[in-house]
């Protein structure tokens, strides 16, 4: 007789195999309840106890931001010292932190192979400002994009991130920031001077995040859950240089703030710098925005127009950005542009910035100059990137070899 397993039992699902430790435990950073219930029944815990065990490794993770199981008082050391043996909730490994002279700060973060071969770095940005913090967070170890504007764009994709490795890039920025209880801020650190230190996310770091749905939903649900690191879905923006298909999704199943990389007001031109509008053209793009779920006047979108001098920032690209947009409530961010070694593009002048907005303002469309932030350590919009790449498959058959060989060594 076949055997059967009942997926509508969440102790009777496997943990999920993505997310695997350095030391090849299973991490418990990213999962669902439903999963981590069914980890509990893998570690031995009662059915009984298994949804009391999960509020409370719920409440340790993610409002106190524990890392280490030790800490979790409330459980007894027995299922402690159990549940360690078995999973992890270690925080990645942190290669450098550099802090701007603006008090910008950027780290790089590696995490496991997880079939790239070899571990991955990505970057992760904390930009304060009066009365917030905001945490710049990637979802993927380079891009596929080639936006030819943007440094990220240069490194090849080599991996998406896991839900979990999503959300260690805000457990890591609160720890170091003194962001959860009973922890201290950094002395002379740059951080709102009341409440949270970091209030807001962005999925603006490297990669697309729609290119990776399933693991950005899942960590955003996490990172917006009442009981846990409580962000509200009004204070998380994904943006997107417009993966169409899904953005009608983002919002049904995330409902966060959306943000458009425009970026061009013409196909012709859009094509060149972003040229996902080869596939998405900005009339499709567009009419995706104006049909995005519980878009209103308190829930505008934000389109992102990187500054490019004598490319797109004359009069006339302002008065056809007035017109495509006519109907879609929205703000509008005119970005300097930020160099990178290499670049072929200038940033506009700043009388040339000042007039479009001026002409948008006008035109009943707010229009922040995002000011440069973190250009000293290449922290900026547009400058993220990380040494990964992704290994030939005969490189990965030696790495494994030669780690195989050197199992049993003294």
């Amino acid at each position: 007789m076949p055997a059967t397993l009942d997926l509508t039992d969440p102790s009777a699902r496997p943990v999920r195999p993505a997310a695997i430790a350095a030391d090849g435990k299973p991490v418990l950073v990213g999962m669902d309840r439903d999963e981590l219930i069914a980890a509990m029944a893998e570690a031995g815990v009662p059915e009984r106890q298994r949804k009391m065990r999960v509020n409370q490794l719920w409440h340790w993770l993610y409002v106190r931001g524990s890392s280490d199981f030790a800490d979790m008082h409330t459980i007894s050391k027995d299922l402690r010292d159990k549940l360690d043996a078995h999973f992890s909730v270690a925080r990645p490994e942190i290669v450098e932190e550099q802090i701007s002279s603006d008090g910008t700060r950027k780290w790089l973060m590696r995490f496991p192979p997880r079939g790239a071969g070899r571990p991955v770095e990505v970057e992760t940005v904390y930009i304060p400002e009066e009365g917030r913090g905001t945490l710049c967070i990637s979802s993927q170890v380079g891009c596929t994009l080639t936006c030819t504007f943007c440094h990220t764009g240069t490194q090849k994709l080599v991996r998406n991130l896991t839900p979990e490795e999503i959300l260690a890039q805000l457990l890591v920025a609160r720890d170091r920031l003194g962001d959860f209880p009973h922890k201290d801020t950094p002395q002379g650190a740059i951080v709102p001077t009341e409440g949270r230190k970091v209030t807001n996310i962005v999925m603006m770091g490297m990669g697309e995040p729609l290119y990776n749905f399933e693991n950005v939903k899942k960590a955003l649900l996490i990172a917006s859950d009442g009981d846990g690191l409580a962000l509200s879905r009004r204070r998380i923006t994904l943006s997107t240089s417009g993966v169409v298909p899904e953005i009608t999704r983002t919002g049904t199943e995330i409902g966060v703030m959306l943000a458009i990389s425009l970026h061009a007001v013409r196909d012709e031109l859009r094509d060149e710098l972003v040229p996902i509008n080869k596939k998405y053209p900005l009339k499709q793009l567009l009419d995706a925005c104006r049909a995005y779920p519980g878009l209103s006047n308190a829930r505008r979108i934000t389109f992102e127009y990187v500054m490019l001098k004598g490319v797109n920032d004359s009069l006339s690209d302002a008065k056809e950005l007035v017109r495509l947009l006519k109907g879609i409530p929205a703000k509008i961010n005119l970005i300097p542009f930020n160099p990178w070694p290499g670049s072929a593009y200038e940033c506009s002048d700043w009388d040339t910035i000042e007039t479009f907005a001026d002409f948008i303002n006008a035109n009943g469309y707010a229009s922040p100059i995002r000011t440069p932030r973190g250009r000293d350590i290449l922290a900026a919009c547009g400058q993220l990137k990380s040494e990964s790449e992704r290994m030939r498959k005969t490189e990965r058959l030696a790495l494994e070899a030669m780690m195989i060989a050197g199992h049993g060594a003294d």
